[in-house]
Parts: C-alpha cells; structure tokens; sequence
C-alpha cells in the first residue's frame, strides 16, 4: 500500500471525495468495516431536496444538480436522480408557522419550496386526509437518490484513476512528520503520506484525536426509519401510475414516502448518540407509524423492517471542510448531516479543490472560508 494521500473513511463522504482527489493525487481510501457504505450511507431515504438546510447546504444541493447528470455519463452509472416531487404539510398551529417561516425564508431561491392550496396538495398526494391538512408547499424539483449506485459509481472512478480501496483496515494511530503523517494500519503496518483526509462519518472527532487534532465538535444524531406495510397499495400511486410525493411535516416531526407498494415512515428523530452502528428504537418507530397513519388514514398498523443511521452535524449544521492551520496536512471533510448524498457532487469538488489548494469551480458558490474548520474556536 502507498499513496500521497490518504482518504479515512469508505461512505458517501471518503468515495465523492477520493474520487475527486485521484484526479490529481495517488489516493488510498480505508475503510475500518470489512464492506463500504454500511452505515449512514447505506441506511439514508436518499432524497434530493433543493432549497432545504442551511444557506452552504442549499447552494450545495443546487450545484449538485447538474452535476448529478454529468458523474452518471462519465462514470457509466445508471440515472442517479429519479423526479418525485416534496411536499411539505402543516397539520397543526406549529406546522403552519414553521411552513410560513420556510416558505418566506426561502423566497427568491431557485427551486425554493412554493405555497400550494389545501386543495393542491389533496390533489397531488390524495392519501393524505382533508380533515386534518392545514396548510401545503412543493418543492418541485426534488427526486430520489440511487445512493448506492453513486457510491458505486465514485468507487469505480477512483480505481480507474489509479486510486486504491481497503477495506477491513482500521487506522489505529496518525503521527506528523517533517513531511506529513505516519498512518498506523492494525497493529503492524504503517505508511507516510503527505495528507490525510478525515471524512469518517460519526467517527471524524475520534479519528482527528487519534492525530492529536482538536475536534470539530461533531454530534451524530440517530434517525429512524421504518417500512409499513400498506393493506391498499394502489393508493400508493397517483396519474396514471407516478408514486406519491414525498411528503414532509413542515417542523420535521415525520416524513413518508412511497416504496413500491409499501411505505417508508420516520418520525425525524434526532437522538443524541455515541459513533456507532446504531439500531433503531421501537418508540421512535411506533411514533413514526402512529404519525403517518394521522396524517393520511392509510391503515398503517405494521412494520416490515426498520433501521436506524447517524446523521452527524456540528454546532451550526454546516459541512466542515479542510485543515486547521496549526495541523497542515489533516483535512476534514465531515458533518454532512442529513444532506451528504444529496451535495456530494458539489460538496467533493469543493473539497478537492480546498485540499489541493486549487481553485473552487464556478457553478459552486459557496466560499471555503464559510466551511472551515477555523470557525471554531
């Protein structure tokens, strides 16, 4: 094993970003499981939505866009975006003001999120009961992700740029050198390299004090998510056969959306949890049933499957991209929260050109200065 750079960490982040890199840099991407992507990338509903999360996040999303199309052509991948609109409902007085708030935060913004009639939005996804929905916008131009596809797709750009993958390969301790980092592989191994790229998910603190770096102050968050068994699935589909919409309750206290002829529920939880491979609560997954079976009336009154991931995010719930001054040569790129598919093809280019030290592209307009890890004090 040799490289000029290292890259900790075989999700969505460690695959976009390596892939980025190998363009110009010998890549060795490690992975402690003995497979890629099991955690937060595997377990994600894999939804891009324009005009959601802080301003960075938003600008990230909506440079992702084309740039979706484009890894899809260059890297023989299937269609990663699959259109399914997002709506977002209000239920009660504190989903109304959350839904006036969104939607006149977000006014102006391509593809924001626009107010809809009751009567819209009943039309649009008629599972949902009239009785009960106060209040709607759409974001239109939101679609599904094929996660694992773009995972796969990022994997197999980087081999074919001469980078190399690792998995079952704990990085166990990181040391300076005159040049860089030693890199402690298991017990025995270890290799120098010039960089190393911390994007390690729930594990980037812990993998930054391994370096004897500061952390960023990276909380994971637990997010449920569940599989209900649907007693009509035809009412799953609306037009002649297109899926519902997604649909998200405007303060984020549940979301559905169709899965063939069943429905995938979470009650948006944000449970403050340790890095590790998290399993789901069955109060979270009753909530995320009992609140979608509210919402629509679809007699929802049992549970396929259900799993739970981490969503990690720092104290303002922004991307942290790059190295601290005193540690040249340590880069994060961690705390993607809850939009780390979505962004990943703005977010890695971006990333790239921070840690290379070129120039960030022009259709992504986000300054570096706002994702860096020198905002914390």
């Amino acid at each position: 094993m040799s490289a000029d750079l290292v890259v900790i960490g075989g999700g969505i982040a460690g695959a976009s970003i390596a892939y980025e890199l190998a363009a110009s840099r010998s890549v060795l991407l490690l992975e402690t499981e003995a497979t890629l992507a099991v955690h937060a990338t595997a377990r994600s509903a894999a939804t891009y939505i324009p005009g959601h999360g802080t301003a960075p996040v938003r600008a990230l999303i909506a440079a992702s866009g084309p740039r979706f199309a484009a890894l899809a052509a260059e890297l023989d991948a299937p269609p990663l975006l699959s259109p399914r609109p997002v709506l977002w409902a209000a239920f009660d007085e504190a989903g109304e003001r959350s839904l006036s708030r969104l939607l006149a935060e977000r006014a102006g913004e391509p593809d924001a999120p626009a107010p809809i009639s009751v009567a819209e939005a009943l039309r649009r996804c008629p599972v949902l009961r009239p009785d009960a929905l106060r209040g709607a916008g759409l974001t239109a131009a939101g679609a599904d992700v094929d996660a694992m596809a773009l995972h796969q797709a990022y994997i197999r750009g980087l081999r074919r740029r001469g980078g190399a993958v690792r998995a079952g390969t704990p990085v166990t301790g990181l040391a300076p050198t005159s040049s860089g980092w030693r890199v402690r592989l298991g017990a025995l191994a270890e290799l120098e390299v010039a960089d190393v790229v911390d994007a390690a998910g729930a594990w980037a603190d812990a993998v930054a004090a391994l370096a004897g770096v500061a952390p960023i102050g990276l909380t994971p968050l637990r997010r449920t998510i569940a599989v209900a068994r649907v007693p009509d699935p035809a009412r799953l589909r609306v037009d002649g056969g297109a899926p519902l919409p997604m649909v998200c309750e405007a303060d984020e206290r549940f979301y559905f959306k169709a899965d063939g002829e069943q429905l995938l529920v979470s009650p948006g939880d944000e449970t403050p949890s340790e890095p590790v491979d998290a399993r789901p609560d069955e109060l979270d997954v009753a909530t995320a049933l009992e609140r979608a079976e509210a919402a629509t009336g679809l007699g929802l009154r049992s549970i396929r499957t259900s799993w739970a991931g981490l969503r990690s995010f720092v104290a303002d719930r922004s991307p942290v991209v790059g190295a601290r001054p005193e540690h040249p040569g340590f880069h994060f790129f961690a705390g993607q929260g809850g939009s780390g598919i979505e962004s990943s093809p703005a977010l890695a280019a971006l990333g790239a050109a921070v840690i290379t030290g070129g120039p960030v592209p022009a259709d992504v307009p986000v300054d570096p200065a706002v994702l860096a890890p020198a905002r914390f004090k």
